[in-house]
């Protein structure tokens, strides 16, 4: 039982943690400070996304799921468990991640804008 609440816990900040790394920018045009975590969030992303490394989230629900006895995630990761194929094909992994950028470049420029 703890592992299933260990293995749903990850699951759950890992989703949180790509939506805050989609519209953080967004939460700083209202606070402001948030700005630099933002910047840590996306820095990890691209990270991620350059090198291929996992997120530490991704071993810790495998870990939780295997020791709740459920089957793990797959090799390739977190996102290609619940996102890849379930939210768009993946064939289109390259347009989702250039629209995430796009998005988090247009807070970027409206947190800019809304400084002056």
């Amino acid at each position: 039982m703890m592992y299933r609440l260990i293995a749903d816990a990850a699951m759950l900040v890992h989703f949180v943690f790509l939506a805050y790394l989609a519209l953080g920018g967004f939460v700083a045009w209202r606070w402001r400070r948030t700005i630099w975590a933002h910047l840590a969030v996306v820095g990890w992303g691209l990270i991620s996304v350059v090198t291929g490394v996992d997120c530490p989230l991704t071993y810790v629900e495998d870990w939780a799921r295997r020791g709740a006895g459920l089957e793990g995630l797959q090799r390739t990761g977190f996102i290609d468990h619940y996102i890849e194929g379930v939210v768009y094909p993946e064939a289109y992994t390259n347009v989702a991640r250039l629209a995430v950028a796009v998005v988090v470049l247009f807070s970027y420029v409206g947190y800019v804008l809304r400084r002056q």
